[in-house]
């Protein structure tokens, strides 16, 4: 019987001991924007980055080197975007006049494909159905889709469970607390990643 490859999925909350050895041995490590640890605890293989397009951080991230010189990001392979401008134009904030004058905007997604090409990395933006799909998995209603959004690490799992299906892949995940910012579904992601990888 041939082996599953393994892959990896690395939110941001706190690891376990002896849990950077699994990862780093894994087929495929997928993580997000910037890791709160250092690479003895979260170790250091990263083949996908997911990298939140819009908002405040991104727009941090995009001026000066220090992002683009970090381990995560320097070991990335691939960066995936994982709003759509349609995405960010429809449903996500915008900034008011006063911040548009600091130089605040919602979406950030030309100028990252812009920066992170000229980095040498693979740069993907996902479409906007995928978007979609994922409020309708956790219930976000039209509605509702100006008032609660999903993570970037519920979509970057539900991206892991259809890119790579479980037919031929085993998905582990490192770090995902299912806790933070108030306008996440938090329960409602915990539930479908329950449902669909148990033993996590």
């Amino acid at each position: 019987m041939e082996m599953k490859k393994q892959v990896s999925v690395v939110g941001n909350a706190p690891l376990a001991d002896g849990d950077a050895g699994r990862i780093d041995a894994s087929d495929l490590v997928i993580r997000f924007n910037e890791p709160a640890e250092g690479p003895e605890r979260i170790g250091t293989r990263t083949d996908i980055l997911f990298v939140m397009n819009s908002g405040n951080s991104m727009q941090a991230r995009l001026e000066g080197r220090t992002y683009v010189e970090s381990p995560v990001f320097r070991a990335a392979r691939v960066i995936v975007l994982p709003y759509h401008p349609a995405v960010i134009a429809r449903y996500h904030p915008k900034p008011n006049v006063l911040s548009r004058i600091k130089g605040r905007r919602a979406d950030w997604t030309e100028k990252a494909m812009s920066v992170f090409g000229q980095e040498g990395k693979d740069v993907t933006v996902l479409p906007p159905q995928f978007y979609e799909e994922c409020c309708e998995e956790l219930g976000i209603g039209m509605e509702n889709r100006r008032r609660l959004f999903p993570s970037t690490g519920f979509i970057g799992v539900r991206y892991a469970l259809v890119k790579f299906p479980t037919t031929g892949f085993a998905v582990h995940l490192y770090g995902f607390g299912w806790e933070g910012w108030k306008r996440h579904a938090w329960d409602a992601e915990r539930e479908w990643v329950a449902a669909r990888l148990p033993q996590q």
